[in-house]
This record gives structure tokens, C-alpha cells and sequence, in this order.
């Protein structure tokens, strides 16, 4: 039987180390939700924490797109975190997509030998689904926030939620209390999604700032088959290509 926990931040990169052979990352706003965007276009994904200088280094050396911040995009560089602007990327690019937080996390998740997928709304079935057949010990890794003033952990409502999808679609597993009770938060916030998400901390931020169409993007469930696998530092697919060009919901 699959055994899942749940577990937030930076510290659950040593909590799972010693325990899991399969960690999902959950950054619904934004950095897994773009990641599921971009792989379902083919595209690979190369994570960077927030060094703008590394970035650009990594892309000049793959021959890469390289995402700017929102409020920088252009013609010239018309890739963001934002899920809507990865939608254009060409099949069989890459991008090297800079996170604070889910990236973050991923600069020390590749130097462990787990299997380490991206997890969100839009393909929380999916990736449910892949691990239960890959993985005996599940570690889900909800990304959370950081606080502005001291940059410690935020427990954010988007990850938890988009976290207890992922463990609600793994069937017949053992689930530890902090699982059940994100399954639990899951299933009571389904029906209410888009309003909820628009909602929390995370979504004002983004909605005062503009980026309302990327809260409903984000809220988007179950509209992809794709199931990001990180292999040699990119998230490439490891899942039959197939996601909805637009949301199945809106708000």
C-alpha cells in the first residue's frame, strides 16, 4: 500500500529525504501550475531560484527562453511565472523559469536521489495517479510562502488545498493525519474553487496587481493529463502530452 504525508517549506526537503521515494511539489501560485502549462506545450522546464544573473547565465547556456518577472515581459521576452504567457511556448523549447519558492525547493531536491514531480489543480489526477504507480512512500511537499520581513514560512491556502487534491486522486494509500486533513480541505473547497482562490492572501496579491486570469488558471481542475518529472535538473513530461488550452472553469 502507498503511505502519503504531507509536509511544508525548505525542512520537508529533509523530512522526505529520509523517508519518501516520491515528492510532489505543490506551488499553485504559481511556479507548478506554470510548470504544468509549459510541459503539456512539450516544452521543458529548468527551475531557478530568484538569481535573475543565473538565469540568464542558464539560458545563454542551453539556448533557452528565459521568464522575466510579470511586469517585464515584452515582445522580446513574452515568458513569465505566468501560466497564460508559457501557453505560447513552442513545442520541443526549453524555459528556465526563476521561483522563489517552488524553484527554491527544487535546487535542493536535485541533489537528493527521490523522483520529484510538479503537482497543482490543473493536473492533481494525473499526478496522482503516476505516483501511486511509481512510488511506496509519497512525500507531498505544499511550497507555502514567505513572510516579507524575516522570509519565514507562510502556510499559503492555494498550496494546501492543491496539495490535498493531489492526495485525494492517489487511491487506496495510507494517509498520515496532515494528509487526511489537506484531502479533507480539498473536498470541502471544490465546489467553491474559484471565488476561494481569488480570495486568499495569495490571489488578492496577484488580482491587485492584475493577474486575475492567472488565480483562474490556477483553479483550473483536472483540465491536464501531464505529469511534470524532473530529469537531470528540467521538469520534462512523463505523461502522454494533453492539456485543455483554457481553463474548464472561470470565474
Amino acid at each position: 500500500m502507498v503511505e502519503v504525508h504531507l509536509e511544508w517549506g525548505p525542512r520537508a526537503v529533509d523530512v522526505f529525504g529520509d523517508w519518501a521515494d516520491v515528492v510532489v511539489v505543490v506551488d499553485v501560485l504559481s511556479f507548478s501550475t506554470a510548470v504544468d502549462v509549459a510541459v503539456s506545450r512539450d516544452a521543458a522546464v529548468v527551475p531557478c531560484a530568484v538569481d535573475r544573473a543565473e538565469a540568464e547565465r542558464l539560458g545563454a547556456q542551453l539556448g533557452a527562453h528565459v521568464a522575466v518577472p510579470r511586469r517585464k515581459t515584452s515582445p522580446v521576452r513574452p515568458y513569465s511565472l505566468s501560466p497564460v504567457s508559457l501557453a505560447s511556448l513552442p513545442a520541443n523549447s526549453t524555459v528556465v523559469l526563476p521561483s522563489p519558492n517552488g524553484a527554491a525547493l527544487i535546487a535542493r531536491l536535485v541533489w537528493t536521489d527521490l523522483t520529484v514531480v510538479a503537482g497543482c489543480l490543473r493536473n492533481a489526477a494525473a499526478v496522482g495517479a503516476h505516483v501511486a504507480r511509481i512510488g511506496s512512500r509519497v512525500g507531498v511537499l505544499a511550497a507555502g510562502e514567505r513572510w516579507p520581513h524575516d522570509d519565514s514560512l507562510r502556510p499559503a491556502f492555494e498550496d494546501f488545498v492543491g496539495a490535498g487534491a493531489v492526495i485525494a486522486s492517489i487511491a487506496g494509500a495510507r494517509r498520515t493525519p496532515e494528509a487526511e486533513t489537506a484531502a479533507a480541505a480539498f473536498t470541502d473547497a471544490a465546489d467553491d474553487l474559484d471565488r476561494r482562490l481569488s480570495e486568499c492572501v495569495s490571489g488578492r496579491e496577484l488580482t491587485e496587481r492584475g493577474y486575475d486570469i492567472d488565480v483562474t488558471w490556477a483553479a483550473a481542475v483536472d483540465v491536464s493529463q501531464t505529469v511534470p518529472l524532473l530529469v537531470d535538473g528540467k521538469y520534462v513530461s512523463a505523461s502522454p502530452v494533453g492539456s485543455a488550452a483554457v481553463p474548464a472553469r472561470s470565474t
